[in-house]
């Protein structure tokens, strides 16, 4: 079964990456992997209570993936599945789009701040000729309507 790949973080972006990812898993029968990757900065420099601050992103990360979830589930018929990591994000879509093979695109959501679209996307975009999977750019500020319209 193919499968997307969308990134799960704090950023607003995020929920229209999900709503696509979720749209388009649904109408094409796909399914979903959720990647959180947590930045091994944020626990080197809190060394003595990086187990302490793994298990609370962790948490944090799930809790936030749940509800993203319930709704693809209730509303989608899709069970997205979670993948959490450590280290950088970049690498670490990668990395995972390396080992499954039916992971056949990456869904971003792009920033509509002043700073560019976000450093993953622009990241990704640099790269994107040397990526083995494409890439969907999803704008932050697309409404729900217009997500769905599309998908």
């Amino acid at each position: 079964m193919r499968k997307f790949l969308v990134v799960l973080d704090d950023s607003r972006e995020c929920l229209n990456a999900m709503r696509y990812t979720a749209y388009r898993a649904a109408h094409t029968g796909a399914g979903i992997v959720v990647l959180a990757v947590i930045s091994q900065d944020e626990l080197q420099h809190f060394m003595g209570v990086a187990d302490v601050m793994r298990a609370e992103a962790r948490e944090r990360i799930e809790a936030h993936f749940e509800v993203f979830a319930k709704w693809m589930r209730d509303k989608q018929g899709v069970d997205p599945q979670l993948i959490v990591r450590e280290g950088d994000a970049g690498q670490e879509i990668l990395n995972l789009v390396a080992e499954d093979p039916q992971i056949g695109i990456l869904v971003l959501g792009a920033s509509i701040e002043k700073g560019g679209p976000g450093p993953l996307v622009t990241h990704m975009t640099r790269n994107a000729g040397t990526l083995p999977i494409p890439v969907t750019i999803v704008p932050g500020d697309m409404s729900k309507e217009r997500l769905e319209a599309i998908t």
